[in-house]
This record gives C-alpha cells, structure tokens and sequence, in this order.
C-alpha cells in the first residue's frame, strides 16, 4: 500500500523538465491525494456535457494560467478552489510531476498534493458534473493501465486508459497517473 512519505521520496527525487518556450498554453492541475482509513485516494472530476473542450471526460481540477497567476502551483490551487471549492488551507503541495504536453495545445504542469480528508466540495456546476475518489493502489497499478495508440490529424498517439467500476479515465489525466506510478515504481 503506497504511503504519502512514499509520494513525497518519490517527488523529492523526479527530475523537473523546465518548461522550455513553446507555442503551448501553460496550465497546471491539481493531483490532489487523500488519506482515508482504507488507503490513499485520488480525487478525480468528470466535466460537464456542455463544455467546449474535453467535455464529460475525467480529469484532475485544473486549467489555463492566468495573468494574475504568480506561478502553475497558483494556478493549480486557484483552478481547485474555483472548480470543487477546496481552499489553500486544506491543501499541501507536495511536489510536481513532469509536464504533460497534450494534443489540444496545452503544457500542463501537474501538482501534486496531500488534500485533508475532512474537506468539502462545492461544485461549480459550469464546468463540474461529477467529483469523486478512487484508490491510488488501483490506478498506480501498470496492470490497470491500458495502452494503445490513436491517431489525430496525421499523427499517432500513445494513449492510456484506466477502466474504474463505470468510468474511464484517459487522456492526459491517464498520462499523468501513468508517470506518477513510474515515479513511484522507482522506490
């Protein structure tokens, strides 16, 4: 069963890309972990059906910088607070993954994070149907990672997808579990 000391070696030692210039927009999300009694989870959100960009899809809160941002770790934090209404006060910021270019033109640098397990959501209902929790056993597991391959405008691919109970996450949040777990594979 992973630990958050786990986590916390395991970002101490990942190496940080530095951002390098780019045409891609900067954004960062929130990999926000909970401790509960049956283990360590992974707060995860499901967008709403109306969005112009990855509609009902599974994601970690998060989004665009903005000017007003002084660095991503802000963004991720102010991202968190505007989307599930989770305040600066409950979080601690842990480390940083690898940036995660995507296909719709974003860099997006993930956060991690230890979340304290008495917090509130308050969604907001533009942008989030759904927040929920799954174990981070579970999907740090390779076994549960599935690869293949897409191709989108000419290029192909490598995408992940992890199947939990009637969802599935994809896309550059599976990217970014994918990474987390060789992170942590590393201890």
């Amino acid at each position: 069963m992973i630990k958050l000391i786990d986590i916390e070696q395991a970002l101490a030692r990942a190496n940080e890309i530095s951002p390098k210039e780019t045409t891609l927009r900067p954004s960062a999300v929130l990999v926000p972990v909970v401790e509960r009694e049956q283990g360590l989870q992974l707060l995860l959100t499901q967008r709403t059906d109306h969005l112009r960009h990855h509609a009902g899809q599974i994601s970690f809160p998060g989004g665009r910088m903005d000017k007003t941002d002084k660095d991503l770790i802000h963004t991720a934090l102010r991202e968190t607070h505007e989307e599930v209404g989770i305040p600066d006060q409950l979080i601690n910021v842990l480390g940083k993954l690898p940036l995660q270019p995507t296909i719709s033109g974003f860099m997006i640098q993930p956060v991690v994070a230890h979340i304290q397990e008495h917090y509130e959501m308050r969604l907001c209902e533009d942008e989030v149907a759904d927040a929920f929790e799954v174990p981070l056993d579970f999907v740090l597991d390779p076994a549960n990672q599935n690869h293949s391959y897409r191709d989108y405008r000419g290029k192909r691919y490598s995408v992940y997808s992890i199947p939990y109970q009637e969802r599935n996450i994809w896309g550059a949040t599976a990217n970014i579990i994918v990474q987390f777990s060789k992170l942590i594979q590393t201890l």
